[in-house]
């Protein structure tokens, strides 16, 4: 009995050899291409297994920023970012680290599914890919605190977690993925003046370096949000006064501080566009709240990134420099 069914495995590794198909490879297509055949591929598979297509997607888009944290990480080929290290897809036991036989993948306890139905289960298929962990979230249900769950079981991190519930809600809020736009977040109109001050020395509270970039403005100018996202924070901070944060699409946490106050209807969780004003330049922090004064009045904006570990800040000013370039360029256009 025991040889046979030795006999039956070796058949289905051998059997399971059959070439994988490959997927379209995305630096063919351009941006429209890409969100019209992510948005069509989340489509079918909310079809097929009644998970909604933006928990797809943000699950996603959640995984196609750690791509781009985290080196050891490839950068997808295809429309899919959704990650499988291939002893997890194939079995961790299986001999055959690229078996896309379904059969002998589940014999071995693999997750790797058959998406299209085409007999194969393939890592490089995103229909395979993506209805794999399709199947996975509805294995536990359909409402919100069903899809926390399955996260917290798959990720086993809550940042992770409240990171990929925001982008869901981002994505059921526009009702589509073209979110990739970003505005500078002062206005052309007002008076401002930042140069690079990022890693610069800072003695307030400790030993400590300046994580962001200063722009220079004068009391109550309006601060907006420089990307598509979801508020996280918002309120006191001792080091940074009345500040908030966003968290956009790519993972990235968009930090304002020294706000004189925030816009009337901005809230933690709120859904945010660029450009949206959400507070306004002052000079408050350093101190208890309501501390204020102790500066000259600027908006002191960080950014950090997510890599599915950690948070780590990173230099805000190519990025400002590059988003008040296309400011003017767009305002030029318009004359």
């Amino acid at each position: 009995m025991k040889r046979a069914i030795q006999l039956l495995l070796l058949t289905l590794i051998i059997i399971s050899s059959t070439p994988q198909h490959t997927h379209a490879n995305n630096e063919e297509l351009s941006q429209e291409e890409i969100f019209k055949g992510r948005m069509e591929l989340y489509q079918k598979m909310e079809t097929v297994t009644q998970v909604p297509w933006y928990y797809l997607a943000a699950a996603d888009t959640y995984e196609r920023g750690l791509r781009r944290a985290q080196r050891d990480r490839p950068r997808e080929e295809g429309l899919i970012s959704i990650y499988y290290e291939p002893e997890v897809w194939a079995g961790p036991i299986n001999p055959n680290k690229e078996d896309t036989n379904p059969l002998s993948i589940s014999l071995f306890n693999g997750v790797g599914l058959d998406g299209n139905g085409d007999g194969i289960a393939s890592l490089s298929d995103d229909e395979d890919v993506l209805y794999t962990f399709a199947n996975y979230l509805e294995q536990y249900g359909f409402d919100e605190e069903d899809f926390r769950i399955a996260l917290w079981d798959y990720y086993q991190r809550e940042q992770s977690v409240s990171i990929i519930h925001g982008h869901a809600t981002v994505y059921e809020h526009f009702g589509n993925l073209d979110l990739d736009d970003h505005a500078f977040p002062i206005p052309l109109n007002h008076n401002y003046s930042y140069k690079n001050t990022w890693g610069d020395r800072r003695g307030w509270g400790g030993r400590r370096i300046h994580e962001g970039t200063d722009i220079f403005a004068g009391y109550n100018v309006p601060v907006r949000a420089t990307a598509y996202g979801k508020v996280e924070v918002k309120g006191w901070n001792m080091y940074g006064g009345w500040r908030i944060g966003i968290r956009d699409l790519d993972n990235i946490y968009h930090y304002y501080a020294h706000l004189s106050g925030f816009e009337k209807g901005i809230e933690e969780g709120s859904i945010v566009s660029p450009g949206d004003v959400i507070g306004y330049c002052g000079s408050s922090g350093y101190g208890k709240p309501g501390t204020q004064g102790k500066f000259p009045p600027h908006l002191h904006y960080g950014m950090y990134r997510d890599n599915g570990y950690t948070e780590w800040s990173f230099d805000p000013f190519p990025s400002l420099k590059s988003w008040e370039r296309k400011a003017y360029q767009d305002r030029k256009k318009k004359k």
